[in-house]
């Protein structure tokens, strides 16, 4: 066991952080590089330095973690999501239970909140949007945003659900309504049941390809049966038939 594998163990053991599903390479580069800027020298030092500063290790936190998210990101996949993919749910339930996996700062299940609103607005739809870093989730339920980051709302859209404020716009209570946030482990914590839609875009591109293939097959279970795993645009499950998955159409994922 060499240095960096005993401080993947340690993290475990003394802070309950588990980063062993992640790709080494980029892990370990991200890791070094705080390490450097904050002058430790060891990673015993490092844990030790956690342990006792709350603040270092928060930081810690918030760099391990990639949080990129856009409205509507991958225009052209929404467009199936809303003309197909949705649609077809709806013929066996009229109220989507709908899990976001991965929300980061929100961008993703507001963008599902306004779709279903506009498109679908006959369901008591609800959307569970959960992720592990919880600075971003803080944000997510904040609901506020500058400018420059909604640029993939429909104009209609945003005076509809959106409050303007000096920097930018605040999600409107009544489509923060439709989703409730929660902390969540995907590599530790329970999964939902009975789902009929998963998002999980651009999150497991950082795992292991062993911990993606054991991702994909909890997110199968969490499915009800026909329920749709939806990827990001570039996820394609490599073994998603040896999982049991049916393609639905491109990035979604059916469980038959």
């Amino acid at each position: 066991m060499d240095s960096y594998e005993k401080f993947i163990v340690d993290l475990v053991r003394v802070l309950k952080v588990d980063l062993s599903g992640y790709k080494r390479p980029q892990m370990e580069r991200r890791i070094n590089t705080l390490m450097r800027s904050l002058d430790i020298k060891s990673y015993d030092d490092f844990i030790q330095t956690m342990r006792k500063d709350k603040e270092i290790y928060e930081r810690f936190m918030k760099h391990i973690t990639i949080n990129v998210s856009e409205f509507f990101r991958n225009n052209s996949q929404w467009k199936v999501l809303e003309t197909k993919i949705l649609p077809e749910l709806l013929k066996k339930t009229p109220n989507l239970k709908i899990w976001s996996a991965g929300c980061s700062t929100g961008e993703e299940c507001y963008s599902l909140a306004m779709l279903l609103s506009e498109k679908f607005p006959q369901g008591r739809h609800s959307i569970w949007a959960t992720d592990f870093d919880k600075n971003v989730l803080m944000k997510a339920k904040e609901g506020y945003y500058l400018k420059k980051n909604i640029v993939g709302i429909p104009d209609t859209y945003l005076k509809k659900y959106f409050d303007p404020f000096e920097e930018g716009f605040k999600a409107k209570d009544s489509l923060k309504s439709m989703i409730k946030f929660d902390h969540h482990n995907l590599l530790r914590d329970k999964f939902p049941q009975n789902c009929d839609l998963i998002l999980c875009r651009n999150v497991v591109i950082y795992f292991t390809e062993e911990t993606k293939f054991e991702l994909y097959k909890r997110f199968f279970s969490a499915l009800r049966p026909q329920g749709i795993l939806f990827t990001g645009s570039t996820e394609q499950i490599i073994r998603a038939k040896e999982i049991g998955y049916e393609s639905a159409a491109v990035f979604f994922y059916q469980r038959p």
